[in-house]
């Protein structure tokens, strides 16, 4: 039935075939598929038993998750597909550049942590959008706002729901888009009843299933092939000077892209990081500032443990497929997915047992399910909380809020489906531009409107608006049109060298900035509640548990200019 369903689907859409790949995809593999039954049979009853009635429990979890659960959860939000999956790919076909997205998504967080975790926990809203609208005291900035967020979920999770895919595609033996619809179905069914509660317990298992099996593949690897023994990380020296015998660019600085490409990417990951809706949601799951700077320091420590082996894998699995697929003929000629799959091929080339394999597979199913939950938890808030009842339907009650919610989580399920069928490019290079969108748009209005109380709405709608026309006008520019009319290049290639769709934040966000400032300069200053508000984020006194800056406000901070 499910391939019925796939083959009905519109033309546009293109089979992904992997058939005639190294990976083996052509059979039904017993083990592994009782491994993801069991694991999506596990996420299914979390969420049951989780199950919410409270809109505080779907949006935000009740506040009641404490610091090592919330780093776990930020850590398996965070090690998504593109993680697990793709930042191997990225290194072994494009060497010292795939890099820059190791360093970008980890740098980042050193800016959340000591800029933006506690001043987002003070705030103590249920949502991105929510701190956008009350700080900057406007609907129109709400709803900019709440629409950018769905934006950003919508083009991060078709890299997921790829993912997912290719996984299925190895597991399942069935064919790449019966993965995504089968898969997909299971993610939206969960996440539309457990709310963020339970996807938040569920995102604590799935990092302890995918960082298990990360690993176990690295260490099972290097052992098989005498390559290491206790910390293949530090001893994967010798592959490493290998692989780069064999394709130079593996470690040669700019070989495939220029300087100011790796920065710009670097840049906008680092900028991305900070304004993802889906990470900084995890920061009001919390009781008060404490855990929520703790949390992002677990989180941190969750997700090195898995970017540390990240370029390991890239070695191992280029060295392997030279060995064993070309035949001394190089990897970086690999497809786009073999080189997503590269994870899994490393162990499969390996000659690891199947059941080992499909557990390093199951890993990637987590990973995207756990990535994929936060990013719908965060579009239906949006959709229910900050859209329908803040701008339509002020008196709408908890029970409309959750059908808005679920319907919305459904409705952008569907599509993420639809267009992950045939996703317009690699599942690392759609995450990155959900990272630019979210770098240009939002970055800059949560900086300044944290940390500069003359921030005004007027200053903030401007600059959402022109890092809307940046961000969304570059991936235009040099994916969506040329992907899905045959054109081989960018509409404007000028444009695409310079403000590429990955990594348009370098240039966005300083006009952002700038645009920002220059309005609220020449406009009205916030109110003074406005004000206190930001200041009391900045508050030297403790909060109380469950207490946010409004709580306080009101009798704190001063009315002085």
């Amino acid at each position: 039935m499910l391939e019925a369903i796939a083959g009905t689907l519109p033309g546009i859409l293109e089979p992904v075939v992997l058939q005639e790949t190294a990976l083996d995809v052509g059979e039904f593999k017993l083990v592994p598929a009782l491994m993801v039954v069991v694991m999506l049979a596990l996420f299914l009853g979390v969420g049951y038993f989780f199950r919410v009635a409270a809109v505080d429990e779907l949006w935000v979890a009740g506040r009641s998750i404490g610091s090592v659960e919330n780093g776990m959860a930020i850590g398996a939000n965070w090690m998504s597909a593109a993680s697990y999956l793709g930042v191997a790919a990225l290194v072994a076909t494009l060497g010292y550049f795939g890099l820059a997205y190791v360093v970008g998504w980890t740098t980042g967080y050193f800016i959340l942590l000591i800029f933006m975790a506690a001043q987002f926990r003070r705030f103590g809203k249920y949502t991105a959008p929510d701190f956008v609208g009350d700080r900057f005291y406007s609907d129109w900035a709400r709803g900019i706002a709440a629409f950018t967020t769905l934006a950003i979920a919508f083009t991060y999770a078709i890299g997921q729901a790829s993912g997912m895919g290719l996984m299925a595609q190895y597991i399942f033996g069935v064919s790449y888009e019966v993965g995504v619809v089968l898969l997909m179905a299971v993610t939206i069914g969960y996440v539309a009843l457990s709310g963020m509660l339970g996807t938040t317990k569920n995102m604590a298992i799935q990092y302890v299933i995918l960082i298990i099996a990360f690993t176990l593949g690295l260490y099972a690897t290097g052992w098989v092939e005498n390559w290491s023994i206790a910390l293949p990380y530090l001893e994967a020296g010798p592959q490493v000077a290998e692989a780069a015998s064999l394709e130079a660019q593996f470690v040669e600085p700019f070989a495939n892209v220029g300087y100011y490409g790796w920065i710009a990417l670097a840049f906008s990951l680092i900028v991305g990081t900070c304004g993802l809706p889906h990470v900084l949601v995890r920061f009001y799951t919390v009781d008060n500032e404490r855990t929520a700077r703790w949390s992002t320091v677990w989180g941190l420590f969750f997700i090195c443990l898995l970017y540390w082996g990240t370029a390991t894998y890239a070695a191992f699995g280029g060295l392997l497929y030279d060995r064993e697929v070309t035949d001394g003929g190089g990897f970086t000629g690999m497809s786009g997915e073999e080189a997503d799959a590269l994870v899994v091929l490393t162990t499969q080339l390996a000659g690891l047992p199947e059941w080992l394999v499909g557990l390093v597979a199951a890993g990637a199913v987590a990973a995207a399910l756990a990535t994929t939950s936060g990013l719908f938890i965060t579009a239906s808030s949006a959709a229910a909380h900050d859209i329908y009842t803040n701008l339509y339907r002020e008196n709408a009650t908890q029970r409309e809020q959750l059908i808005v919610g679920r319907t919305t989580i459904l409705a952008i399920g569907a599509l993420v489906t639809l267009i992950g069928l045939n996703p317009p490019a690699l599942i690392g290079e759609l995450v990155a531009m959900a990272f630019a969108i979210a770098g240009t748009i939002f970055f800059p209005v949560f900086f300044l409107g944290l940390w500069w109380e003359n921030t005004t709405r007027e200053g903030a709608i401007a600059g959402m608006l022109v890092g809307m026309l940046v961000s969304f006008g570059a991936i235009v520019n040099d994916t969506a049109i040329p992907m899905y009319t045959g054109v081989d290049e960018a509409v404007i290639p000028t444009l695409a060298t310079w403000v590429p769709g990955t990594s348009s934040a370098l240039v966005g966000v300083p006009i952002v900035f700038a645009v920002i400032i220059v309005v609220s300069r020449l406009t009205d200053d916030p109110p003074q509640e406005v004000k206190r508000l930001v200041r009391q984020c900045h508050s030297p006194e403790p909060m109380h548990r469950m207490e946010t800056a409004e709580d306080v406000a009101t009798d704190g901070g001063t009315t002085e200019e």
